[in-house]
């Protein structure tokens, strides 16, 4: 099997992050990354991140701009977590544990 520059190895067994999770971590990451990409970074096919990308777009959680052929993503932080578990915390908060300088990719400094 290819192993992709940037890609991790497969994995069996559970995880702790959900797909839509590490889907919204790869966009925050890139507001610009294709469909293609995500899906190959988080181990999906690109119909299910496609799936995934629409119920994140649905629920508030994202929205997308088209220009051309290009898709351009803006992560909502400040919008909360679904579960009554996660009551209080935002996007922001979970995306503080997936990706780094999360707070400069909202146009806010980050603090130490």
């Amino acid at each position: 099997m290819l192993n992709m520059v940037g890609v991790p190895a497969s994995h069996t067994g559970w995880t702790f992050i959900t797909s839509h999770a590490r889907v919204l971590a790869v966009i925050a990451d890139n507001p610009n990354v294709r469909i293609r990409d995500i899906a190959a970074r988080c181990r999906l096919t690109e119909r299910a991140v496609a799936r995934i990308i629409s119920d994140l777009e649905q629920d508030g959680y994202l929205s997308r701009t088209r220009e051309g052929r290009t898709n351009t993503y803006r992560v909502e932080p400040d919008k909360v977590l679904r579960h009554p578990a996660e009551a209080g915390l935002s996007v922001a908060s979970l995306l503080s544990l997936l990706v780094r300088d999360e707070g400069e990719r909202f146009g806010k400094p980050v603090t130490q």
